[in-house]
């Protein structure tokens, strides 16, 4: 990397989504990783990985990790359920699962989309905060789940 290049020009994201989190981490000059480490859920029965979770970014300096879930419920209410079992069994790792509304707050906030495009799917809602639980949406409150 050239020293004036940004990190996030440097990596190959999933989705735009990711490459927009990680634009917005560098402006503000927060140090990041990208899917780091993956944690193993579950094993089968020769102890081989059958289940495992790769959030997409890692927070160093708050010793956090980020899944950013824009897509679909039936994908979200997936990465909720890993986001929990990773806290079973991992309890001392800290996961924040972003939520579609969170993100699209960012990127109003921050000018990333215009508004006009984003307003009807914004609804209302607070700001993000990083230190919710697992499991519980940015206002704090238990995370709907479909069976």
């Amino acid at each position: 990397m050239t020293d004036d290049r940004l990190p996030h020009e440097d990596v190959r994201f999933a989705h735009n989504s990711e490459r927009q989190f990680a634009k917005l981490l560098d402006f503000y000059g927060i140090a990041w990783e990208y899917e780091p480490r993956t944690f193993t859920l579950e094993t089968d029965r020769e102890g081989r990985p059958a289940q495992a979770f790769t959030p997409d970014f890692y927070l160093p300096a708050y010793d956090l990790y980020i899944e950013i879930t824009t897509l679909n419920q039936k994908l979200v209410t997936k990465k909720n359920r890993k986001a929990r079992r990773l806290q079973e069994l991992y309890p001392d790792i800290r996961v924040k699962v972003l939520y579609q509304r969170d993100y699209l707050h960012l990127l109003v906030k921050y000018g990333l989309e215009p508004p006009s495009q984003l307003s009807e799917q914004l609804g209302e809602g607070g700001p993000l905060r990083l230190d919710v639980e697992p499991g519980r949406d940015a206002d704090g409150d238990q995370a709907a789940e479909t069976a």
